[in-house]
């Protein structure tokens, strides 16, 4: 199973939270971004999404249908994020749309065993896959990119 991770682009300072926007900055962050997922995500490719505004804008520059998933807020547990996902028992990939602390998290948790605070950059994708080898499952990484590189 792949498990793609794709913390929102970079939005405004404000209240309430689940409000904030994205910023000109942020829009175009989302935009190279989804342009480089769409050439490589499969069409069976599920999409979730927290219900925050930035995370919603930057889903929809992607151009593809998602679900919104309250369980994906800010402040969402690692846990969280791995059931709405169904890791790692789905058999299409997941590409969630999320937050810090909490995609973090998840990475940490999947490449090293415990949950660490790892930062993954405004508009950044970290791209996992499940892989079983010789009975021994492992996570790898296929990519990790910040959308000034694409």
């Amino acid at each position: 199973m792949d498990l793609i991770l794709w913390r929102h682009a970079e939005a405004e300072v404000g209240v309430p939270d689940l409000n904030r926007r994205l910023t000109a900055k942020g829009v175009k962050q989302a935009a190279r971004m989804a342009a480089w997922l769409d050439a490589r995500l499969p069409d069976t490719c599920r999409i979730l999404v927290s219900p925050a505004d930035r995370a919603q804008q930057t889903a929809q520059a992607l151009g593809r249908k998602f679900r919104t998933l309250p369980e994906l807020a800010p402040g969402a547990s690692a846990t969280a994020a791995l059931a709405a996902a169904n890791w790692p028992d789905a058999r299409e990939p997941a590409l969630i749309v999320g937050h810090q602390p909490t995609l973090g998290l998840v990475a940490s948790r999947l490449l090293c065993g415990e949950e660490t605070y790892w930062s993954v950059r405004k508009g950044a994708v970290w791209w996992l896959s499940l892989r079983a080898r010789e009975a021994v499952d492992a996570v790898v990484v296929k990519a990790v990119l910040a959308p000034e590189f694409v």
